[in-house]
């Protein structure tokens, strides 16, 4: 069984019993205390340095970004892009399905699109503003064409084939300015 009971009051006598040794110490710190308070100042004024003189130092200079290495003909290096795009992209939209017709429609969406950067990447100052100019609107379609065709939209949605069909006549376009 058990009982409970009220218990007293706290008196002096009782709470001096229970008191720990250390309250009784000197509010003075020890030596072993001090070098830790030393060493946490000075690594913070490192790291305030360090801080201090990242954000004010001057900030490197980045390489501006440069053509692809193309050596030869900027015009022949253009129209070599050209030619490896449309034939990548001709090889991929009109390969066999067999069962993997999905495969095959994400091969010419990557053909597009990866077409589409290789042109501009191909493309230098020195390329005839005409051939260039085509070349940057026709990688532009094929970004909206695969991207539009990664969005779901198909091919017979009126937008779709519009943009297809400006992107056939640009590619017959720069094939013309490439002979």
């Amino acid at each position: 069984m058990i009982s409970i009971v009220v218990m007293s009051e706290p008196t002096e006598e009782t709470t001096a019993a229970y008191e720990s040794p250390s309250s009784h110490r000197s509010a003075r710190p020890s030596r072993s205390t001090n070098w830790i308070a030393v060493a946490a100042l000075v690594v913070a004024l490192i790291a305030a340095g360090l801080a201090g003189w990242a954000l004010l130092r001057p900030t490197p200079k980045t390489p501006s970004p440069t053509v692809a290495s193309q050596s030869g003909d900027p015009k022949t290096n253009a129209c070599t892009a050209h030619r490896t795009v449309s034939t990548a992209i001709s090889l991929q939209s009109h390969a066999d399905p067999g069962a993997e017709v999905q495969g095959v429609a994400a091969n010419a969406r990557l053909a597009m699109s990866g077409g589409a950067t290789y042109l501009l990447a191909h493309l230098n100052p020195g390329t005839p503003a005409d051939l260039a100019d085509a070349i940057r609107t026709f990688a532009a379609g094929l970004q909206d064409i695969s991207m539009n065709a990664l969005a779901g939209v198909p091919n017979t949605d009126t937008a779709q084939a519009d943009r297809l069909r400006n992107a056939e006549s640009l590619n017959t376009r720069i094939a013309e300015l490439c002979k």
